[in-house]
């Protein structure tokens, strides 16, 4: 079988979990680099042994040899990237979140389906060993009906900075850069409910606190403690058509002991704890149960899945597997999110359009 020929856009530092995972894939052949910095992208070709350089989108996605691509860009270029890509006839793996408005995702939505091309959004936690664990036990219906999620994020000191806290090139600060991962693994665990309303707040008080000192933290290339225009903490309740709810708060800063990331759901047999290590809560012969599994990990491990996205996308692109994290489902995300900062900016709960038939079996 000839290799999956491979093109990454983008060379910043979420580009190496996806160049390593590729590299790691003996179907793959990687291919070509793109990066409007020319040096960056020439750099990492010579790490990883790729042929062809590019600091023109155009240029790159004019190579007919390009089969796939992988878009590791800043968020507000996510949609023209995707569209150009996905109508150049290449498959496409973009990087979390899709966009930065649902009309923006509703267009990317469009272009897909009138391709015949794969198209997955980079939703990784979906991909991680733990999850997929947990799914067996939520498909099995160990759990019951899950009715409830509950997910924390919160960073006491962790604001990038750089384009991360530019909200023109971000389009927003921990809520479309960690909230998306939060809501998108509660939401997929739940099954996918249709969101009916959104009640949120956003905050920004401490700025990018760049006077603290003795505590590190990640820092983007571009950092600027001069430049912080996007919110310090993000929470919201949400709502669904099947009467489930999901409540999320997600900060780059705050004033916290420590950082937390929590992540549990619950049903009517059952609950878990996805983060910060999996645990599965159930009742048998009247008692109450916590049960560990006995696994290598049972934390997300990043390097594990990226491995396991890539690995998949690669299969979906030999059109041997269907996509878990399709753009439809990048959609509802981009509604979740958008809703979360329209309803902070109005101070009014965002109610979705209600499908009637699923708000009468919820009710019944």
């Amino acid at each position: 079988m000839n290799k999956l020929k491979v093109g990454v856009v983008g060379a910043g530092s979420i580009s190496n979990m996806h160049l390593d995972a590729y590299a790691n894939n003996a179907a793959v052949e990687l291919y070509a680099i793109c990066d409007v910095n020319r040096e960056r992208a020439e750099e990492k070709a010579g790490k990883y042994g790729i042929s062809n350089v590019y600091s023109d989108l155009q240029a790159f996605l004019a190579n007919p040899e390009i089969e796939a691509v992988s878009i590791c860009t800043w968020n507000h270029s996510h949609a023209e990237i995707s569209i150009a890509a996905i109508e150049a006839g290449k498959h496409v793996l973009c990087e979390k979140p899709l966009c930065q408005t649902v009309e923006q995702a509703l267009e990317v939505q469009t272009a897909v389906q009138r391709s015949s091309k794969v198209f997955q959004v980079g939703f990784v936690r979906r991909y991680g060993n733990t999850t997929q664990m947990l799914r067996r036990f939520i498909e099995a219906g160990d759990l019951g009906e899950i009715y409830y999620a509950k997910a924390s994020y919160l960073r006491r000191l962790g604001n990038p900075g750089g384009w991360f806290a530019d909200k023109k090139r971000s389009g927003g600060g921990p809520l479309i850069d960690l909230g998306v991962h939060a809501i998108d693994i509660c939401w997929y665990l739940m099954g996918k409910p249709k969101v009916l309303s959104v009640s949120g707040n956003t905050y920004s008080k401490l700025g990018n606190r760049a006077n603290v000192k003795h505590l590190s933290y990640y820092q983007a290339a571009d950092y600027d403690a001069k430049h912080n225009d996007v919110e310090d903490l993000a929470n919201a309740l949400i709502r669904f058509e099947n009467g489930a709810s999901l409540m999320v708060d997600v900060s780059f800063t705050l004033h916290a002991i420590k950082n937390d990331g929590t992540i549990s759901i619950f049903g009517t047999k059952g609950g878990a704890q996805v983060e910060p290590e999996l645990q599965i809560a159930t009742e048998k012969h009247d008692i109450m149960l916590n049960l560990i599994p006995q696994a290598d990990t049972l934390t997300f491990d990043f390097k594990s899945g990226f491995q396991n996205e890539i690995d998949h996308f690669v299969r979906c692109c030999q059109g041997n597997d269907v996509t878990l994290s399709p753009v439809e489902d990048g959609v509802e995300l981009m509604k979740i999110i958008c809703a979360v900062y329209e309803s902070a900016f109005t101070g009014k709960e965002i109610r979705f359009e209600q499908d009637k038939e699923a708000l009468k079996a919820a009710k019944a």
